[in-house]
């Protein structure tokens, strides 16, 4: 435990817009599913299979893995066959699903020993829970670009975006510590992206929110474009409701 402790600072706790590969090696194409299972960088989130995780070590220093491996669940050949009574598939009263069943189990692995640590383990740091917890909880970024091809949506260009007017006013958008320029609101903060002014959002009907500032300031300025802060990424599946049009 205190090897893992030592490399604290090599683990991060992944954001909600952080690319997170987990289901395919990123030099070959092993899977949990492979009998080495895939080693996740608890640093960049790259996903390795057995025979490339060292060279990812030996290349980036980073020696906190979290070791995902799918094993396949046997199941009894003389089970009885059930009729089905719903036209489904996989679903109690509907037809057998025939795809083999796998279970999935997970461990840290601290390199270049190859030092393994259960997960779940309540004497693991904090760090490491959260981390790990945040890794399995979100969305593969292999299957978002899976979806992002299926779907292949035309991005339309919006005409205040394509006409926007960027003042050259001297200010400097810090990349933390936000506040809101007209009162002490840190959280709900809009970037105007004409002026650079941080102003916060709507007033909820609770009285919770912001206090509308950035609002105010559309109608004073005119300027429409703004986005929220926090929320600026390159993933534009992940970006959500982050650009707003006043």
């Amino acid at each position: 435990m205190e090897l893992l402790r030592s490399n604290l600072a090599r683990v991060r706790i992944p954001e909600p817009t952080t690319r997170i590969y987990k289901h395919e090696c990123c030099i070959s194409f092993d899977t949990p599913k492979s009998e080495g299972g895939l080693f996740v960088d608890m640093n960049t989130f790259l996903a390795f299979g057995r025979d490339y995780v060292g060279w990812n070590y030996e290349k980036t220093g980073n020696p906190v893995y979290l070791h995902i491996k799918q094993t396949k669940k046997t199941i009894a050949e003389d089970r009885p066959s059930k009729r089905p009574t719903l036209l489904a598939i996989g679903i109690d009263g509907g037809f057998d699903n025939s795809d083999p069943q796998y279970e999935e189990s997970y461990e840290i692995v601290i390199l270049p020993d190859y030092v393994n640590l259960p997960f779940p383990f309540v004497e693991l740091p904090e760090k490491v829970r959260l981390a790990v917890d945040a890794t399995l909880m979100a969305e593969a970024a292999e299957r978002k670009e899976q979806v992002a091809s299926w779907t292949a949506d035309k991005k339309l260009v919006s005409k205040y975006a394509m006409d926007l007017q960027q003042l050259d006013n001297g200010v400097v958008v810090s990349p933390r510590g936000w506040k809101c320029a007209k009162c002490d609101k840190t959280e709900n903060l809009w970037l105007n992206l004409t002026d650079g002014s941080i102003l916060c959002g709507r007033r909820n009907w609770d009285g919770t929110g912001g206090n509308d500032h950035a609002i105010d300031h559309y109608k004073e300025a005119g300027y429409p474009l703004a986005v929220k802060l926090g929320t600026i990424t390159a993933d534009l599946e992940g970006a959500g409701n982050a650009i707003f049009l006043f």
